[in-house]
């Protein structure tokens, strides 16, 4: 390892435990044992935090992608398998993004947003990572279609009689659903039957539910299809075609997801709406947690591969970890980057239970895979607005379509790329390497129809050459298929890759459960008084 910076010898040689990668699940586990107590040596044979949930340079991202979609030929006893298949890299301004590419931020992970209101935002507050990064706010969310068309979503009372595609009655009716919704789970409601809904309902499909109730059809045709269950509750499937479906939205969770975007609408004064995007990128998260573990004392080692797990001769088990520097560092504990294959000779002792596996995601999506895309344009798929969310329900841009594609832009203002250039990021839960192309190329073939819709209309100003000068166009893509590879529980752990959520709550609930099997006595960020980890709204920077 001739390139391997000169690092002197890790001191101590001896740990509570090691974690072999800086993604977000690892970064959390780092920042919870430190949190307790634990001695913790953090390694990572990248050159940057982040892992599979990164953001970086288009160069740095090319290289990721490519070097993890083929097997590892090291000649280590760790080694890595693929993760990625499929990928295309297409880059139409070389000379243009050359000039720029260390400006981009781009998430490996995308799209991913963080509601006001979900777990993500109280973990932060109370474990003091949120000190470590600013958000700002998504300016607005929309429903997609095949020919070209962004209907908006109104997302609060205030956004509901703006518009201007609904009458009064519709309005009307349409807050009185909300109010149902919200009275549901309110506690100083629940003496209220009116607003209670039965539990037979709540076993139902939600989709089912919501023909029952006295919705105008105009609002059941459109709203009820495209807006409540896909860009509000945030369906992932089809809900329209259930039978035999084992990935039916259920009242209940239906119920849950729309007062989770509800209730994120308003938290925050300077949140537009119910959605927040850390400045920098999705990378910062990872980042927080480390800096966390950091102030608590834990060791971090960039640039540091691992070339082999160490076990004890005489019961079989692992006791350590050989650096490519060649120092051996022992400890009691092992997690490692869900990349990595554990060699056989390591075996389980007979004492302990076979590994047991951890799932962030519905048990069917286990053989799926997730399909990612990554855009970068020079004008916005909306004009004056650089920030947004779209969905495109299922069967909107093909009628094989089966799953929910969502989509992410972001401009210059989130430091994610140049001033004037701006960022897609789309992604779908897909069967098969296959299917997942097939998402993924309608979804640049929808982008592209946006941007050439938005260009007609701003030509129709300009004369001569100069019209096609400002053309929109797609200057750099990357596509790409990603496992879905469940966490592991055992004498080695493992922790998730990132699912195809656009929040990161299961993920986190996953990441949790595993901290309590490694130390089942310990608690999981305890309280603290310390003025450095504030669970008050106020501890969360939120650019304006």
């Amino acid at each position: 390892m001739s390139d391997l910076p000169p690092y002197p010898p890790i001191e101590p040689t001896t740990f509570d435990l090691i974690i072999i990668g800086t993604g977000l699940p690892e970064s959390v586990i780092s920042a919870a044992a430190s949190a307790v107590g634990k001695s913790v040596l953090h390694l990572d044979p990248n050159p940057f935090y982040g892992s599979h949930f990164a953001s970086l340079s288009i160069p740095d991202i090319t290289s990721f992608l490519n070097s993890h979609s083929t097997v590892s030929s090291d000649d280590h006893d760790l080694t890595t398998h693929p993760l990625y298949s499929e990928v295309e890299i297409s880059n139409s301004a070389p000379e243009l993004l050359n000039e720029h590419s260390r400006k981009f931020n781009l998430d490996l992970s995308g799209p991913r947003v963080l509601f006001c209101a979900d777990q993500s935002v109280d973990l932060m507050l109370k474990s003091g990572a949120s000190q470590y990064v600013e958000f700002k706010s998504i300016d607005a969310s929309f429903v997609g279609d095949g020919d070209g068309k962004l209907w908006s979503v109104p997302d609060s009372r205030a956004a509901i009689f703006k518009d201007k595609s609904l009458g009064l009655m519709e309005k009307n009716q349409l807050m009185r659903f909300f109010k149902l919704v919200q009275g549901h789970l309110s506690e100083n409601e629940h003496e209220d039957n009116s607003m209670k809904i039965s539990e037979e309902d709540l076993e139902i499909p939600f989709v089912e539910f919501l023909t029952t109730m006295k919705l105008p059809q105009k609002i059941k045709s459109f709203w009820f299809c495209r807006m409540i269950l896909y860009a509000i509750a945030m369906a992932d499937y089809d809900q329209e075609n259930t039978e035999g479906s084992k990935d039916v939205l259920k009242t209940k969770d239906g119920i849950n997801r729309l007062a989770l975007y509800n209730s994120s609408v308003g938290r925050f004064q300077n949140a537009l709406g119910a959605l927040i995007y850390p400045i920098y990128g999705q990378g910062e998260l990872p980042q927080a947690f480390c800096r966390r573990a950091a102030v608590k004392g834990c060791i971090y080692v960039l640039r540091m591969p691992v070339i082999s797990l160490l076990k004890d001769e005489d019961s079989g088990s692992y006791k350590g970890v050989r650096l490519a520097s060649g120092q051996d560092i022992f400890s009691n504990k092992l997690v490692l980057d869900p990349s990595f294959t554990v060699p056989g000779t390591l075996a389980t002792p007979p004492s302990e239970q076979l590994p047991e596996c951890l799932l962030a995601y519905n048990p069917t999506d286990v053989n799926k895979k997730v399909s990612r895309g990554i855009c970068i344009t020079k004008s916005s798929l909306k004009p004056n607005l650089p920030n947004f969310m779209v969905v495109y329900p299922p069967k909107s841009l093909f009628p094989e379509q089966v799953a929910a594609i969502r989509v992410l832009q972001l401009g210059g203002s989130l430091a994610v790329c140049p001033s004037g250039m701006f960022v897609l990021y789309f992604s779908a839960l897909c069967a098969d390497a296959d299917q997942g192309k097939k998402l993924l190329h309608a979804t640049l073939n929808a982008l592209q129809k946006l941007l050439d819709s938005e260009n007609a209309e701003s030509s129709l100003t300009i004369q001569g050459r100069d019209a096609e000068e400002v053309k929109p166009t797609i200057l750099w893509s990357a596509l790409y298929v990603q496992d879905l590879v469940m966490g592991q529980y055992g004498s080695i752990s493992s922790t998730i890759m990132p699912d195809g959520n656009l929040n990161y709550t299961d993920l986190l609930d996953t990441t949790e459960k595993l901290f309590h099997k490694i130390y089942p006595n310990e608690e999981f960020f305890p309280e603290t008084t310390s003025p450095e980890n504030c669970e008050d709204d106020a501890g969360l920077t939120l650019e304006t």
